[in-house]
């Protein structure tokens, strides 16, 4: 080989070695920690240094994690069922027997006054449950029921004059007789509810602070699918899903809903995540406190976050084990008023 030929040669090496670089130099310019590909970021979780988060013990949390994860998501029949603990119900009596298909003829078009649901049902011949009437089935007594509170408020008096004012259209259209309750009675049980209801509301959250540079999107939901989240209906939202079909999410990881809009979500720099569960959406049973806690740590731990309150404290292990105490006590009002987190009742009212 010639010396001018060796000379080319160098001179190609070094020009690539200082493009190599100057794509390393803009991308660390750039401030944006981008997803990996499959085999880098396996090898990463034994490199990953171990950060000063004295918050968790990591391995009970993660396998506590893992085993809620690996439960299969579970279909559940039915929908909302008329409930005395949080509706004011309406008894409607019939002198024959309805097919569910002349019945849902005479529904009203929406079924809510105000802010508020309210629902019809009838009493299966076959089954002798209580249902949405059905088509092809046949029904000797109908209720209606409208829903005390939600987090809307309570049902206030223009709401319920509205539920009687449709309720009763329904029953002139099937000859039906209904025993509405009083009005005032009616108010001051749903005051009382939302009361209860306000006293035993929560929603936990956290904040995960980049350290050192910020995310992409890419990165985030990365590191987030590892632990089970899927991307959410809302952009910016990732969610833990619940074993049951149709339950709300276990957990919910948020960041700026800008950056998912991004025209290039590798670019959009990302600098916080909020990782919160909804208390009484969320049964006990699900663990949501303990995978709050062992999510909250894996993805510090992967994304090299801090975690923090929402007053920028450092989140450390008595601050959460104060939480636990708190979040045991809650459940157990909640149980004590016949309202169990996750319950369906619980969930209406908490909507």
């Amino acid at each position: 080989m010639g010396s001018l030929q060796l000379a080319l040669l160098v001179l190609g090496a070094l020009v690539i070695a200082a493009v190599v670089a100057h794509g390393a130099w803009q991308a660390r310019k750039a401030g944006v920690r981008r997803a990996g590909i499959r085999g880098q970021t396996a090898a990463r979780r034994f490199e990953e240094p171990v950060l000063p988060l004295d918050d968790f013990e990591p391995a009970p949390a993660a396998d506590a994690l893992d085993a809620t994860l690996a439960s299969p998501v579970v279909r559940r029949a039915g929908g909302p069922r008329l409930d005395p603990l949080i509706d004011a119900i309406v008894p409607l009596s019939v002198e024959l027997r309805f097919t569910g298909d002349s019945v849902m003829h005479h529904l009203p078009a929406t079924r809510r006054a105000g802010s508020k649901p309210f629902f019809i049902e009838g009493l299966n011949d076959a089954s002798s449950q209580w249902e949405p009437p059905q088509p092809g089935q046949t029904y000797r007594e109908f209720q209606a029921g409208v829903q005390l509170a939600n987090r809307t408020g309570a049902l206030n008096e223009i709401e319920y004059s509205e539920f009687v004012q449709k309720v009763q259209a329904f029953a002139d259209a099937i000859g039906a007789t209904a025993d509405f309750p009083d009005m005032l009675d009616v108010v001051a049980r749903a005051r009382e509810l939302d009361q209860f209801a306000s006293q035993h509301d929560a929603q936990l959250a956290c904040r995960l602070v980049a350290r050192g540079a910020a995310w992409s999107v890419a990165f985030i939901q990365q590191h987030a699918a590892r632990h089970g989240f899927v991307s959410g209906a809302v952009p910016g939202r990732l969610v833990l899903p619940g074993r049951h079909e149709g339950d709300p999410a276990i957990l919910t990881l948020q960041f700026d809903a800008q950056a998912a809009f991004a025209e290039d979500p590798n670019r959009a720099a990302v600098r916080e995540v909020t990782l919160a569960f909804d208390v009484p959406q969320t049964s006990a049973a699900e663990s949501p406190f303990l995978a709050w806690q062992a999510s909250a740590q894996a993805l510090a731990l992967g994304m090299e976050a801090a975690v923090m309150d929402d007053a920028g404290q450092p989140l450390g292990p008595q601050a959460f084990e104060a939480i636990g105490r708190e979040l045991d006590r809650l459940y157990a009002m909640l149980e004590a008023r016949g309202l169990p987190a996750g319950s369906p009742a619980a969930r209406r009212l908490f909507s």
